[in-house]
């Protein structure tokens, strides 16, 4: 009996650290917007808005959510989050001259989840902190094709997730506003 009590214990205790981690990574909300318009800001708030949206299609997934998929030909839950990592390096390492998200390694899915988001956080601080309109033609890459590329992609995987997650049962946070950037008390 002791020793039910004790695995009981130990896994409602690795459960809490699990959401008190998951509560530190960014884009749990949307910091308010700023009172001024610039292209640096609006391309935060872009990459801003697809932080929040891929930090809650990807919150809670169980490993039946991330093996789930809607047919033979179709992508995995987790083969899409490999391709949002992805996508979300290929920005990053396309709009930095430095500071590259160069990982080689096999990661966890919230390893994966992690470096997603903070790949995200540092784009749009970059923006958000630039002195200087960013030089948006000294990208690797056109930005516009960043813009209708990697970030709209990202945006239309996001939705994938959710639909994917809702069919294997685990449905999306119906307090998450992605109106607002905030959650629903």
């Amino acid at each position: 009996m002791n020793r039910l009590i004790f695995i009981f214990v130990l896994s409602l205790s690795s459960i809490s650290l699990a959401q008190i981690d998951s509560e530190k990574l960014p884009f749990f909300e949307i910091e308010e917007y700023p009172e001024t318009y610039n292209s640096n800001l609006i391309m935060a708030r872009m990459i801003d808005g697809l932080g929040f949206r891929y930090y809650w299609t990807t919150e809670g997934l169980r490993d039946i959510d991330l093996a789930y998929k809607a047919s033979d030909s179709g992508r995995t839950a987790g083969e899409t989050i490999n391709h949002l990592y992805g996508l979300s390096r290929f920005i990053r390492n396309s709009v930095l001259e430095n500071n590259k998200d160069v990982n080689k390694e096999e990661l966890s899915f919230q390893e994966k989840r992690k470096r997603t988001l903070m790949n995200l956080k540092i784009v749009s601080d970059t923006f958000k902190n630039a002195e200087e309109t960013f030089k948006f033609e000294d990208t690797s890459v056109p930005f516009w094709n960043i813009i209708n590329g990697p970030i709209s992609d990202a945006l239309w995987h996001c939705g994938q997730v959710v639909m994917l997650r809702r069919a294997s049962g685990n449905p999306f946070n119906s307090k998450v506003s992605v109106f607002s950037g905030k959650v629903k008390k």
